[in-house]
């Protein structure tokens, strides 16, 4: 990445200021060594609710709470269903959710694999899907995704882009090939698409509507 470039993504960032829910969230995401949404992306992802309108929501990756609570603050109707594989990340969210005055009905936490899980849920039958779990099991989490979102929902993949290393063809890590891969692949598939850079990146998609 230029400095330039690097100059605006630090400039993005630097803009969004978080409160003090958000910034425990976040120092308790560093303790559990959990890389927490950062702040432009959380901001984005709470417009993006607010903005479709979206009332039911699934995350892969609960963390501790970060992304979910912007998710969560878009909409005070939205229902939230997170999936985690990491017991004391989800106390952490719960705890972040119950201190924001979340409603305890809004939020439906579940752990395990999101292999596992997201088999289990309904089709065509969540607004909005953000995929945050293990890079390598991404493209699996995003074709559950397809299938369970309304025609008309968004796909929101984060840190797509790894901070740069997606870009960089010499970079052949698994995790960055498998991300390289699956952008290509939803860019191509989708002609509602983007991807944003901010944060670690954002992939965006809307399903077809009918």
């Amino acid at each position: 990445m230029s400095s330039d470039k690097a100059q605006l993504w630090a400039f993005a960032e630097e803009q969004t200021t978080e409160d003090e829910l958000l910034a425990g969230a976040r120092a308790a995401a560093d303790d559990l060594g959990i890389a927490a949404t950062s702040p432009a992306t959380g901001a984005l992802l709470r417009l993006l609710v607010s903005t479709s309108r979206a009332q039911t929501a699934v995350e892969v990756g609960t963390g501790a709470g970060v992304s979910g609570l912007y998710l969560l603050q878009g909409n005070p109707t939205l229902t939230l269903t997170t999936i985690d594989v990491e017991s004391e990340a989800q106390r952490c969210a719960r705890e972040l959710f119950a201190r924001a005055g979340i409603r305890a009905s809004r939020t439906r936490l579940i752990k395990g694999r999101s292999a596992d899980i997201l088999p289990r849920l309904a089709d065509r039958s969540y607004d909005m899907v953000l995929v945050d779990g293990s890079a390598e099991e991404a493209p699996g989490d995003v074709e559950e995704a397809l299938r369970i979102l309304r025609p008309g929902g968004l796909l929101i993949v984060a840190r797509a882009l790894l901070d740069g290393r997606v870009a960089d063809p010499a970079r052949r890590e698994p995790d960055t090939v498998a991300l390289r891969g699956l952008v290509r692949d939803v860019l191509e598939r989708s002609p509602m698409s983007s991807i944003v850079p901010i944060g670690a990146g954002l992939l965006l998609a809307q399903t077809r509507s009918e």
